[in-house]
């Protein structure tokens, strides 16, 4: 065996060249993997022994992909062309051979070789698009014509990992092997192309043929998922260019397209959010020699729809759950609902019944605290309520083992009051998960001031375990994400107020990318939550619209009016309401312009993220986003609100904040933090 380079290692088995990757944890196309596959192939072109070649990887996986910590920065050594190139216009057949995954430049490197093996555990895919991104090596103009326009759609625009079964079916892998032998089964496969005299094929070389309204079906059908996003519609061109120009004008197209999405502000926020996921769960003093204690078993008190979805959450990573409840009526109806929500799963496919049948036997239902005496972590999720809150945990202190996790679901109140209930404030957390919480990312881990570090890297591990994204934050109100949103909600009310009208506000958001506007939400979620009738006086826009039974979609008005399909059309009713309150609080009502409306809503939220990082609640600039990103639908292409202040710059909107305290008053006071990062010139991200 001879190495090419540190990475790269070339051996000939009786008439097969095996050129070897090496390059841990991923063997993702670094300068030197390029370098090696570069040299690698030329070596074995030249060796008279070698009739045909197969590149292969160790480790875990084939190529997974492009060196994303090289993205902007100047390219060194071989590029991935000259290496795609080498292959492709080699003399001898060149075998792709697959396990793990072949993602973006990986499977675009296996596009190049004139045939593909792998076993069927492997999964393939060009998932560039997440990066707001589109395959930059030719992998736009090979999919199409390999799997087809329509295909190649579903594949780009949604990054997804195709089974190797499916790809062999669809002709993107040629032979499946046996699980295993790998090596042994690429070798046999180009033995046999040799013996038997198989044609070098190049997919550069076939043509593929779709009608154009292959093209407008597949952009209305997905014009909702794309709202907002450059790179579905660029990867959308690239393949009709695939269809209608030949290979290297449709590269053409592809490159200058992916210029456009790489040196653009999405992808930039894209691939921020990648990384800032990742950051999220390093904490600075809980290292990784700090103990993780086993879950093994969890309690869940509480069967309502909070209660249920972090049950689900548990059930579907395999750990058992005990779900305590009051009442058994209680009790039978949120037991029914989980079965129901895994029966919907199952009716589409996603899960068998016998799946079904699985997580349900880890569930016990329980009308009794003390059964949740052996559980290893139990998690409170009942009514917000700081009294009956700390009433359960002073219980529990008494029911549950020594060691146990105690976690509130609490999205708003003090765990460190919540802890005060116990005599082991060390065992407990906030692990605050979102509605519906069997769907929702975010898992905000809080971390009390006497919380353990054993508890926090557990949480941390577990939100993994069941599929999250663990961001650990500190105890103040609202945590990180609540505490934000309350500032958007204090100025869309605010803005209303002064006689802007609550469809112009939440139209202004929904355009900025969220998926609806806070009075829309209103409507969505009732009006009457947390409204009391009896104690209700008018005082505000709300209090009326619920005063008039206009409570929301389910009594078909309230900020807006609806349709029997819940369709929202601008209210008369609630104009006029506004231009009362306007009148009687001597409001000179006036129309806010869309930019107004934009900054006066958002930018608050960054001085207040601002005031988090200064108070210490969260741990970096990052983490902030991720929270916004995964729990309260701000638009990844965006990169979450500290990263759009960066972005806009934290000059200007320091300047619009002084700008509107001197109209609105001390509400927009911008952070001392802020004041601090815009003098020197420095961003959010700068910090460390």
């Amino acid at each position: 065996m001879a190495a090419i380079n540190s990475v790269t290692d070339l051996v000939v088995e009786d008439g097969v060249a095996v050129v070897t990757l090496n390059s841990p944890p991923v063997n993702a196309l670094s300068a030197a993997v390029r370098d090696g596959l570069y040299e690698g192939f030329k070596a074995a072109i030249a060796d008279d022994a070698a009739k045909s070649i197969v590149l292969i990887c160790d480790g875990r996986t084939f190529i997974a992909g492009a060196d994303i910590s090289e993205f902007g920065g100047a390219s060194k050594g071989a590029s991935l062309f000259d290496v795609q190139t080498m292959m492709e216009d080699s003399p001898k057949a060149v075998i792709a051979a697959i396990h793990g995954t072949a993602l973006g430049g990986g499977l675009e490197v296996a596009l190049t070789a004139h045939y593909r093996v792998a076993v069927p555990s492997a999964k393939v895919g060009l998932p560039e698009v997440n990066l707001g991104l589109l395959p930059g090596a030719g992998g736009t103009q090979r999919l199409p014509r390999i799997v087809g326009a329509e295909k190649a759609l579903e594949m780009m625009t949604s990054g997804s990992h195709v089974p190797a079964k499916a790809a062999n079916a669809m002709g993107l892998v040629d032979e499946l092997v046996e699980e295993g032998k790998l090596r042994e089964g690429a070798i046999a496969f180009a033995r046999k192309v040799v013996a038997e005299n198989w044609p070098l094929k190049k997919v550069r070389d076939r043509e593929v043929k779709a009608d154009p309204q292959v093209f407008a079906d597949f952009r209305k059908a997905n014009a909702r998922k794309f709202r907002g996003f450059k790179a579905p519609e660029s990867n959308i061109q690239c393949i009709e260019a695939a269809v209608n120009l030949p290979f290297e004008e449709g590269l053409a197209v592809e490159r200058k397209l992916f210029i456009e999405l790489m040196t653009g502000p999405q992808s930039a926020a894209q691939r921020y959010v990648f990384f800032a996921e990742r950051a999220a769960n390093k904490i600075p003093d809980v290292g990784d020699d700090v103990e993780v204690l086993p879950i093994k078993s969890v309690g869940v008190i509480g069967a309502g729809t909070m209660g249920g979805g972090i049950s689900m959450n548990f059930l579907n990573a395999g750990i058992p759950v005990k779900i305590v409840e009051m009442k058994q009526e209680a009790l039978d109806r949120g037991l029914g609902v989980i079965r129901k929500n895994y029966e919907n799963t199952a009716k589409k496919g996603r899960l068998t019944q016998d799946d079904v049948e699985k997580r349900m036997g880890l569930l016990t239902g329980s009308l009794s605290l003390e059964d949740l005496a052996d559980c290893d972590l139990i998690i409170e999720a009942v009514f917000e309520n700081m009294d009956i809150k700390k009433d359960v945990f002073g219980k529990l202190d008494k029911i549950a083992k020594p060691g146990a996790i105690l976690a509130s679901n609490t999205s708003f109140l003090d765990i460190d009051e919540i802890a005060s209930a116990t005599t082991r404030p060390e065992s407990v957390i906030g692990l605050h998960f979102f509605s519906p919480a069997n769907v929702m990312r975010l898992l905000e881990i809080v971390r009390g001031d006497k919380t353990s570090k054993p508890v926090i890297a557990t949480s941390m591990k577990l939100a993994k375990t069941i599929g999250k994204v663990g961001v650990l934050v500190g105890v103040c109100p609202g945590f990180v994400g609540n505490r934000m949103l309350a500032k958007r909600q204090q100025q869309a009310q605010a803005l209303v107020a002064e006689g802007t009208m609550p469809w112009d506000v939440d139209r202004v958001l929904y355009d900025f990318g969220f998926p609806m506007g806070p009075f829309a939400m209103s409507d969505l979620a009732g009006l009457d939550i947390g409204w009391s009738k009896e104690t209700s006086k008018g005082e505000t826009i709300r209090d009326v619209l619920c005063e008039m039974d206009r409570r929301g979609q389910k009594t078909g008005a309230g900020y807006y009016d609806y349709d029997e399909n819940r369709t929202a059309k601008p209210s008369p009713v609630t104009e006029k309401i506004i231009a009362d309150f306007a009148a009687k609080s001597g409001v000179n009502a006036r129309q806010a312009d869309d930019q107004e409306i934009l900054e006066r809503t958002v930018f608050p939220m960054i001085n207040e993220g601002a005031k988090i990082l200064e108070e210490g609640k969260a741990i970096r600039a990052s983490d902030i986003d991720t929270v916004w990103i995964t729990g309260y639908g701000w638009p990844v292409y965006r990169g979450g609100p500290m990263h759009y202040g960066d972005s806009v710059g934290l000059d200007k909107v320091l300047a619009k904040l002084k700008e509107y305290q001197n109209q609105h008053g001390d509400f927009f006071k911008p952070s001392a933090l802020l004041e601090k990062l815009a003098a020197e010139g420095k961003t959010f991200a700068s910090l460390k």
